[in-house]
Formats: C-alpha cells, structure tokens, sequence
C-alpha cells in the first residue's frame, strides 16, 4: 500500500508539472502575440499623432487663407463701391475729361492765332523791301511753323489720357469678374466697407481749377469781390 500511495504521489505531481508546463508554453506564446500587437498600436498611435500635427497645421495655413480671401472681398468691395462707383471716380473722369477738353480749346486758340500772324508776317514780306527786314518777317514764319509743331502736344495729351482711361476700365472690368467669381453683389452686401476720410481743414478747401456745371467748393467772382469789398 505504502508503495502504491508513493507511485500514485509520484504520476500526480508528473502530471501537474505538465499541466504547469503547458500553461507557461501557452502564456509566453500569447506574449509572443501580444508584443507585436502592442508594438503595432504604439506605430499607429504614432502614426495618429503626426497626422494630427500635420492636420493642425493645415487648419492654421487654412485659416490663413480664408483671413486672406475676406480681406480680399473687403478691399475690391471698397475699391468698388468708393472707387469706381463713388465720387473720386467720378471726380478722376471729370477731370480727365476737363484736361481733354482744356487742351483742346487752348490748342485751338493757339492755332488760331498763330495763323493770323503767319498771315501777318507773309503780308509784311510781300511789302517790305529791305532784306534785313525781309529776313526778319520769314524768322516770324519759322517761328510760326515752330508752334503748328508744338501743338501736336494736344493730341499726344489726348491719346495719354485715353490710356489711364481704358486701364482704369480694364481693373473695374477685372474686379466686377471677381466679385462675379463669388457671387456677385448679393455677396458683397454684408461685407464692411473702408469708408474715405473726408478731407478737414485747409484741405477740405482745396478743390481745384472748376469743372463745368460744379458750384460745390469753389468760391465765385461775387465772393471774391464782396471778400475784397
């Protein structure tokens, strides 16, 4: 009996120290398993960090862009609404349109006269005898060429001014596409507009030579005279 007990002690703890055995082979097997997976999880959780760096930098350089593009829409609806539908523009093409209009009637009083005097002086070398004299009335005449020759200037002028004209149109056609690119006035409305600062003190007197039909700003020969008065 005592030996029976002693080989049944003996198969049972066998029998446990393979059971043990078989649990550790079991445990370092699924360690084996878990390490790559937790090797994996830390890559992508890495992998998740940079990607949120990188989403975050986006958003920063996205913002930047958005910030840009509203101020953009703000400064075309100033330059639109207090530029070329405001009352500088209109005051630019007035003026531009007075210098046209200047020139032409100086240019044409110019020619008037010098012809007048080229007449002069071909009638004074159809009288005068004395070639110093005679010499003297055709230097008239050169001279009288001289300034046909200048006046040319009015229609260079012309041509100048007709130049700033057609590009101050070209940026308004090209700004009203872009305001059209976004929608068009209706998207315009809401947006805050620069007002320009009106002019104060000496400033706000000066006004410059008088446009046609332009009473505003510009003092008239009655005042003066009652100033002087």
């Amino acid at each position: 009996m005592g030996r029976g007990t002693a080989r049944a002690n003996t198969h049972a703890h066998g029998s446990h120290h393979t059971h043990h055995d078989e649990i550790m082979t079991e445990l370092r097997a699924l360690r084996a398993l878990v390490k790559p997976a937790e090797h994996v999880a830390a890559q992508m959780v890495d992998g998740y960090k940079a990607q949120l760096a990188e989403a975050a930098k986006l958003k920063g350089e996205l913002d930047l862009i958005y910030d840009a593009i509203n101020k953009t829409k703000q400064e075309i609806a100033t330059v639109h609404v207090t530029g070329f539908e405001g009352p500088e523009m209109a005051r630019v093409t007035n003026e531009l349109d007075a210098i046209v209009g200047g020139t032409a009637n100086a240019t044409d009083s110019i020619l008037t006269n010098a012809e007048e005097i080229d007449q002069i002086a071909t009638t004074l070398v159809a009288r005068l005898k004395n070639e110093q004299d005679h010499a003297l009335a055709q230097d008239v005449q050169e001279r009288v060429i001289k300034i046909f020759e200048a006046c040319n200037f009015q229609d260079l002028t012309g041509q100048r001014i007709s130049k700033v004209v057609g590009a101050l149109k070209f940026i308004e056609t090209h700004i009203v596409r872009m305001m059209e690119i976004w929608g068009g006035l209706e998207a315009f409305k809401d947006i805050e507009v620069e007002t320009v600062a009106e002019r104060e003190g000496d400033a706000k007197l000066l006004n410059g030579p008088k446009l046609d039909g332009e009473d505003v700003g510009h003092a008239s020969q009655d005042d003066i005279d009652a100033l002087f008065g």
